[in-house]
This record gives structure tokens, sequence and C-alpha cells, in this order.
């Protein structure tokens, strides 16, 4: 993250990043959870949404092909993701960003956001940097902005918990384990997000993804 050159690429290998689009739409039933994660963050005019860990920047268009009057700006670590998001129709409407998700502030600059979203980031993190990440989002948003994430959460039966062992030989069980428990609705509060809930979820032939909101209160 900001402290360290290294993160963990799409799919847990740098090789694998150029197949990304297609794993994920096939492994996450990935219209379900990203049409879920975009009613649920409502982009309107005047917003300034932020997707953290972008990746080939499918969220950050639908975001913007659903309100053109919003301001989307894409930051992820990785600069082979951002060429393939830069390559896509539409890229020239939003904002892409290179940098870490927990220095936002740095990358970004103080303007704060009105939303902030992430999508299958946190899962692959280890424990402080989850923490670090969800710290940069609540400092990043707006009194009475809010956050959405989509993300393996809670593995609540066995069969969700022996489909995640899939993604968990790729990005590493130690990372992927406290999500699997059930661990991000704490650490958004700690973080210091009110109302934070797990608002929709869905099992996946990868394991059961869930959207968590939370609010940064005035």
């Amino acid at each position: 993250m900001s402290d360290t050159a290294d993160f963990v690429p799409a799919l847990g290998r740098h090789g694998l990043t150029g197949a990304y689009d297609q794993v994920i739409a096939l492994a996450t039933r990935e219209r379900r959870w990203r049409g879920a994660l975009l009613r649920l963050t409502a982009p309107e005019p005047g917003d300034r949404i932020i997707d953290v860990g972008c990746g080939t920047g499918t969220f950050a268009l639908m975001l913007e092909r659903a309100c053109p009057g919003a301001r989307i700006v894409g930051v992820d670590p990785d600069d082979a993701v951002l060429q393939i998001a830069r390559g896509k129709a539409g890229a020239d409407q939003v904002e892409w960003r290179q940098g870490f998700g927990d220095d936002l502030v740095g990358v970004l600059g103080a303007q704060p956001a009105t939303k902030v979203v992430s999508s299958l980031v946190l899962h692959q993190c280890p424990l402080p940097v989850k923490r670090k990440i969800l710290a940069a989002m609540f400092g990043v948003l707006a009194p009475g902005g809010r956050a959405l994430i989509a993300d393996y959460g809670l593995q609540r039966s066995w069969l969700m918990r022996l489909l995640f062992r899939q993604v968990q030989a790729l990005d590493g069980f130690a990372n992927t384990r406290p999500n699997a428990e059930g661990i991000l609705p704490q650490l958004m509060t700690e973080a210091g997000f009110k109302g934070v809930e797990e608002t929709w979820r869905a099992p996946t032939p990868t394991g059961s993804i869930s959207i968590y909101r939370g609010e940064r209160r005035a």
C-alpha cells in the first residue's frame, strides 16, 4: 500500500491480469452483484464518487453511464489494470489515478467525495491494510457521505466456505480468512463509519458476496 511497493494483483497473479474480466464475470455472477451495488450507490448529478481498487474499470464505467453528471474517479495501484480500463469505451469520461487505497488523500488531494465504493479488494489485503484502506475511505468522505463495499463477506454455510477456498488459494488464506469470518462490519465501524450494515448478499460459484454500507455522519 502507500508504505510498500507490494500489492496483491488481480486474480492474485500478475500473469492473470489479462483474463480478469472474463474470470470475474463467470466466477462471481458479476452482473448480479454489480447491479445491486450500482442501485445502492445511486449516483446523482454533482456526486464525486471514488472507486477504490477500481481494477479494469468495470464499475467506474457503470457509474459514469448511469449518471454522466457525476464525477467518477478510479484509483488502483496496478498500472496494468488501469491500462485495460483506459482502453474501454467511455473511459475518457472517468478520471483514472494510480495509487494505493490507504493513501487516498495523497492520491486525490483535499477535495472530499460524496460517495466511495470498493469491489473485491479488501479480501485480498492483510488485516492491517484492510484497516488502513477503510480509514482512508472514511477520511476522504465529506460529512453526510457514504461508503459501499462489495466483497466476500461472512461465509455462512459449509458450501459457501468450501467454494470460497478457491479464492483463498489464489489470494492467501491469512488475508482472506477475516472476511470469511465476517469481520468487515466491525472494521468499518472501527474506521468511524456509522449505521454499518450488510445490505445485500448472494451466493456465487466462489463463495458468498456481500454489500456493506456505512456513513460518515455530520
